[in-house]
């Protein structure tokens, strides 16, 4: 298909110039207002704060608690039996951020003063969104004001804000309201189903309460999901600051402060809100109370020490997750970003986990999917593991639901996960795409096997998950079946994969494949747990009916699992029938009509060819240790040219698979889209939230694509490359106990194991024990890119013309009466004439002039050409010719980059000279080796990138040049010596063109 052009990139989020720890947008625009508030959220896991300004009034604005949400009923015109009866909802709930400042009578309000400079800054090192104004008064005066604002990790239910009023020039009184405000209702769907439903003015219940008359909080109750919110805030006034009563209006309590400013006079409020929740309505008094201790306590302690708190907290995350990229600001600037998201977002009381737009938006209605499992919690397996736990958690004590779920759906036995959920049912009314992706189970599974390999807490799979891993696996027998018209192989009917443009569909590959990982593990923790926690095992079977015979038919299961290959197109079909389809008409589909679900009837999508998301090709990468590199590398090629990406998950899946497929340019691009899908609104849809599987495919895409991260077997398997254009990166993983940080730069990966015992990982398929506090560095693998060309060396690579060179260097030395070796003759490789004989004259007292030189060069080049004249295709290296006829089959360009002007004639005495597609003209480049010139010069003349071209050569001149062309490299001859070349072989006989070189 043509490739889509990107969205336009909106508004001026640019990567600091510093150390790339600060996103800051300049400026106000109402056009980017509501995506900026989701850019700049905070979040504390509980607790979700949007990125909203004092000075700006706006609709989409608010504050979100992750356990705080509403039911609606979804009504049907025709339900059926099984569907989906109400939806969870997050609302706003109350919000306390806001403090408005009046100047003489006057509110500051952005809209009134074009001229009042705002910058806003996210600080991912601290956790603090800070913001300054610029204003000006009506009186002509100018103020200065600046705030802080943090959610607080240590204190789940805490906000604390700072502002400071300054005059510049301004005389006359301020005051500072306070607000606390009743959340607003929740934003409607509109056309776009990704939003979610308006609950309207219904729904959920506002009221102030009073002490002793004076209001001091608001309580929300939810009416069908009985929940309860409570609001309370205090404030610490500095000095010049009076506090005034607090007083009530119809949607909020505010409490004024007043000063009375000069010029360079300046006033200091800190303010605290805090939230208390609870479900069944709650125990008003107790929540009450509950704030009060936090903000007594938050009070005592004080900003510094609660804005310290929270540097702490980050900084012991960044220690293990920060990932470095050297040779891209935005690219550095976005991962950093995407990792603070992902670590505020993530729930940590094992009740909640961590919806598609965290707690940023309204995106999704704040439900949790599938992606929470297979994109999310894999980064924080390796990076906060704790984490990825307590999101494991949360599916556990969700299983009771989830068995609900499987008896609506008409299962007898078992556990379903929803598709969509907060409370533990499902939430989604188009059970097409919803209910019918039966994967979520396997998903959930993988997570929780990852979990096991990256912790090694098997203990936890035996007390807590083996219940849900045991019922969801109970599911597939009951949707699929050995089937004797498949040759007995066990197949899975109607269920929809992870591309929701082709739904209700026969043997999903994605979701057999993953069935299938699911039944071993599932039968394989059943065996495990009969050695290592029998007792539990049996206390287990007993309460939920497990027997070893549905284990063993678990095991057959997955044994059989139906996943085919075309005959004809050699790739895995997506579904039975999804190749038979016509392919989508991509030529004459306009771009406004992307995404596709926005602008078609779903069954216009259903009967084409077209997939919204990666579906085989992220089984090619979960699933991807039962499938070689040919038919991982076959199904790419096809399903991205059906693929539109209308998923935000989508390129992440697609850059990682490039990567191993060695397609740096791919690999690339598809990750500079990931990582910046929200700072750049890619797909237009920031506002509602930031994406949180695609910021986790970011850090997914730095180690598991160009990092090469695997973990099958209990190790750690890493195949680092550099990609082409960045100097350095790095990354850290926890991995059973230990910390493990890896960099990888042009002259290799270097391991530093942090803490914990010794361990042994793989790098690039070989074993290396790693001991903490000793740096271990190997070198990188050869970006396995597509080559189209070899550009050859000649001289001791094709032949050996060094005796020649040597020879006739020797007796131009003789002639001229200075010292010459054989020793000084090998300095010479890679070297041309010229400077050969300079380096010849610097070793003497011998002085000559231009001329002379030019003489002497031409001398020696004629006692060389008599020797040569003598050459004839038997002094052709050994493998030569069969190397040269096998790469020209595969379709790769060929050529010559030698020193020698002479090569043309050598080459043609050879009999090889009609094998390359060009020559290199060594007079006509004007830097000789180790400048790149010549490799560059010869990959232009076959227009081929040089980062698809294989440079071979031995000498250390020569290899330099072809990596500074940003060319991999072969070297012939010593590894000893050629320490920059990728790889390096004893001759060229023993270059094998499938071990070096995967044509495009």
């Amino acid at each position: 298909m043509a490739e889509r052009a990107s969205h336009v990139r909106a508004g001026d989020v640019r990567a600091d110039a510093g150390d790339g720890w600060t996103i800051r947008v300049t400026g106000f625009d109402p056009a980017t207002a509501a995506r900026d508030e989701s850019l700049f959220a905070l979040a504390n896991g509980a607790l979700g704060v949007r990125g909203g300004v004092d000075g700006v009034e706006s609709s989409s604005d608010g504050t979100f608690l992750a356990s705080f949400f509403e039911q609606a009923p979804i009504h049907y015109h025709e339900k059926f039996t099984g569907f989906a009866f109400t939806t969870d909802t997050r609302v706003p709930v109350a919000d306390a951020k806001h403090v408005r400042v009046v100047l003489d009578g006057e509110t500051v309000d952005l809209a009134k003063d074009p001229t009042a400079a705002l910058v806003r800054e996210l600080d991912l090192a601290t956790g603090r969104f800070r913001t300054s104004l610029r204003f000006k008064a009506a009186n002509g005066g100018t103020v200065e004001l600046a705030t802080e604002r943090l959610a607080s990790f240590a204190r789940p239910g805490l906000l604390a804000l700072k502002l400071t009023l300054k005059s510049v020039d301004y005389t006359g009184p301020a005051t500072l309201i306070s607000d606390l405000r009743w959340g607003r209702r929740a934003e409607g769907q509109g056309d776009d189903p990704r939003i979610g439903v308006s609950l309207g003015s219904g729904g959920v219940d506002s009221h102030p309460l009073t002490t002793d008359g004076i209001p001091t909080a608001v309580r929300q109750t939810a009416r069908l999901s009985r929940r309860t919110a409570l609001l309370r805030q205090a404030h610490v006034p500095g000095a010049g600051l009076s506090a005034e009563a607090p007083f009530l209006t119809l949607d909020s309590i505010s409490q004024p402060f007043h000063a009375d400013l000069t010029p360079g006079q300046d006033v200091t409020l800190v303010k605290f809100a805090a939230y208390e929740w609870a479900d069944h309505d709650g125990d008003e008094a107790q929540l009450f109370a509950d704030a009060g201790a936090t903000l007594a306590a938050s009070q005592a302690d004080g900003w510094d020490m609660i804005a310290k708190e929270q540097a702490d907290d980050l900084a012991r995350f960044w220690a293990d997750a920060d990932v470095v990229i050297d040779g891209d600001a935005g690219l550095q600037q976005a991962i950093r970003f995407n990792l603070f998201h992902l670590y505020q977002s993530t729930g940590r009381d094992g009740a909640t986990s961590i919806a598609a737009k965290g707690l940023t938006g309204e995106g999704y209605e704040g439900h949790y999917f599938w992606d929470t499992e297979t994109f999310i919690l894999p980064v924080l397996a390796f990076t906060a593991p704790q984490l990825a736990r307590r999101m494991l958690e949360y599916r556990i004590g969700r299983l009771d639901r989830a068995r609900a779920h499987a008896r609506g759906m008409g299962h007898g036995a078992g556990a379903l996960f929803p598709w969509r959920t907060i409370a533990g049912d499902e939430c989604s009314a188009h059970y097409p795409s919803g209910s019918a992706q039966y994967h979520i189970n396997a998903d959930i599974a993988f997570a929780a096997r990852l979990y096991e390999e990256a912790t090694g807490d098997s203990a936890f799979l035996y007390a807590h998950a083996a219940e849900m891993l045991f019922e969801t696996a109970r599911i597939w027998p009951q949707v699929g079946h050995f089937n004797a018209r498949k040759g007995g192989a066990f197949t899975i009917h109607e269920v929809t994969g992870p591309d929701e443009y082709t739904a209700l569909v026969n043997n999903n590959f994605y979701t057999n494949a993953m069935a299938a990982a699911h039944l071993a593990h599932a039968a394989d923790l059943y065996r495990r747990m009969g050695n290592d926690a029998p007792d539990a095992l049996a206390a287990l079977a007993a309460r939920i009916g497990l027997s070893a015979d549905e284990v063993a038919l678990w095991q057959r299961a997955a044994d059989a699992m139906y996943l085919p290959t075309d005959p004809d197109l050699g790739v895995s079909p997506q579904d039975d029938d999804f190749l038979a389809k016509p392919v989508w008409p991509f030529a004459t589909t306009p771009q406004d009509k992307y995404p596709l679900l926005l602008h078609y009837h779903p069954l216009a999508i259903y009967r084409h060819q077209v997939c919204k998301q990666a579906d085989v090709v992220l089984a090619m990468l979960l699933a991807g240790d039962r499938f070689g590199p040919d038919l991982k590398r076959r199904n790419f090629d096809y399903y991205e040219a059906v693929t539109v990406h209308d998923s935000t998950l989508s390129p992440s899946t697609y850059g990682i698979l490039a990567a191993e497929l060695g397609d740096s340019e791919k690999a690339i691009r598809y990750f500079t889209e990931t990582a910046r899908i929200d700072l750049d609104d890619l797909h237009g849809n920031a506002s509602h939230g930031v994406h949180m599987a695609a910021m986790a495919g970011s850090w997914l895409g730095i180690a598991w694509g160009f990092g090469g991260l695997r973990w099958q077997g209990g190790t750690a398997r890493f195949a680092p490359v550099l990609p082409p254009g960045w100097t350095r990166y790095g990354f850290g993983i926890n991995w059973r106990g230990r910390r493990l940080r890896i960099a990888v730069d042009a002259a290799g990966t270097t391991y530093s194991l942090l803490s914990g015992p010794d361990l042994t990982i793989q790098h690039h398929g070989k074993p290396v024990t790693l001991t903490a506090g000793r740096d271990t560095t190997l070198a990188n693998g050869v970006f396995p890119a597509p080559v189209k060309a070899i550009i050859f060396d000649l001289d001791g690579v094709l032949t050996d013309t060094a005796e020649g060179h040597y020879q006739a260097w020797q007796r131009l030395a003789d002639e001229l009466g200075v010292p010459f070796d054989r020793e000084q003759n090998e300095a010479l490789k890679g070297i041309d004439r010229m400077g050969s004989l300079e380096r010849i004259l610097a070793g003497s007292d011998k002085v000559l002039t231009d001329a002379e030189k030019l003489e002497a060069a031409t001398r020696k080049n004629g006692y060389y050409q008599d020797l040569i004249a003598r050459f004839s295709p038997d002094d052709l290296f050994e493998g030569v010719r069969d190397l040269l006829l096998a790469a020209k089959a595969a379709g790769l360009k060929l050529g010559v980059a030698s020193a020698s002007r002479n090569a043309p004639t050598l080459l043609a005495r050879l009999g090889i000279i009609d094998l390359f597609d060009h020559v290199a003209d060594a007079g006509a480049i004007p830097n000789p080796k180790p400048a790149p010139d010549i490799f560059l010069s010869v990959a232009a003349a076959l227009d081929v990138l040089p980062s698809a071209c294989l440079g071979v050569e031995d000498s250390m001149a020569g290899i330099t040049a072809i990596k500074a062309a940003g060319m991999p490299a072969v070297g012939i001859g010593d590894p000893g010596i050629l320490t920059e070349a990728d790889a390096v072989i004893g001759h060229i006989k023993q270059f094998r063109l499938e071990s070096f070189v995967r044509p495009a």
